[in-house]
């Protein structure tokens, strides 16, 4: 497996606050991976220094092997674009789009060609589930087929890796369990490294390995292995359990 994700030292302040403090972490290529802690550990800081959304004081990141410290702020946005997607709990869909096109504004933005576009596009909404309401607009469909929507339009790009922030937050159970499912499966279908904020044991319970933050430190780290669902759920929530602090 090729390591994509790398950092050395990486360290990030605001101010005289220190939010991320030395972390030294590698994500290999395929990985599905959650990130968990207290609120203020550092957990929305470490995915937005890693997505090159925000910058960092010191250390250094890798991403596909190069550097962002050698990487100008042009060329960050433009491999942002190509090389990530990215899933919010809020969705960010814009309504007056249907979900198709809404689906399709990354690679309509990169000026892909149609054919290209529709390839891509049947490729996805069947393991998504969303063939149905293509046509819809997103205040015409539920908030499990708002996220499902917003999972499609992350991976529409081939990205070398997906950012989730709290997808399930805004869900319901049932709805919540499905998305679950179904990034899963895009993560085994199409081998997407998927990197998932979540302050929630059972969503973590579907990654293969997850990240304990506690302080901007990296505390522990837990690997699913040949363990079932449950059993690494369990081991989740009793390790999130000594953490103390807020979970969400």
């Amino acid at each position: 497996m090729n390591t994509i994700i790398q950092t050395k030292n990486l360290s990030k302040s605001y101010g005289k606050t220190q939010v991320l403090k030395n972390i030294d972490l590698a994500v290999e290529e395929g990985e599905f991976t959650a990130i968990m802690g207290p609120s203020g550990s550092g957990k929305t800081t470490l995915m937005n220094t890693l997505s090159t959304i925000d910058t960092f004081n010191g250390g250094n990141i890798w991403i596909e092997g190069t550097s962002l410290l050698e990487v100008k702020k042009k060329s960050l946005r433009e491999f942002r674009q190509k090389r990530m997607g990215f899933i919010f709990q809020d969705y960010n869909l814009l309504d007056t789009l249907t979900v198709k096109e809404n689906i399709l504004l990354p690679l309509s933005l990169q000026k892909t060609h149609v054919e290209e576009m529709e390839k891509r596009l049947s490729n996805i909404i069947q393991p998504l589930n969303i063939e149905s309401i293509l046509n819809h607009y997103p205040s015409e469909i539920s908030g499990g087929q708002k996220q499902r929507t917003a999972s499609a339009r992350a991976i529409i790009t081939n990205p070398a890796i997906v950012f989730a922030d709290e997808p399930t937050g805004a869900l319901d159970s049932r709805s919540a369990t499905q998305l679950l499912e179904q990034i899963e499966s895009l993560n085994q279908t199409f081998k997407t490294t998927i990197m998932m904020i979540t302050h929630d044991p059972y969503a973590a319970s579907y990654c293969q390995r997850v990240i304990f933050l506690r302080d901007g430190k990296i505390v522990n780290e837990l690997f699913k292995g040949e363990q079932t669902q449950k059993e690494f759920f369990d081991r989740i929530l009793t390790f999130q359990s000594t953490l103390g602090g807020n979970r969400r």
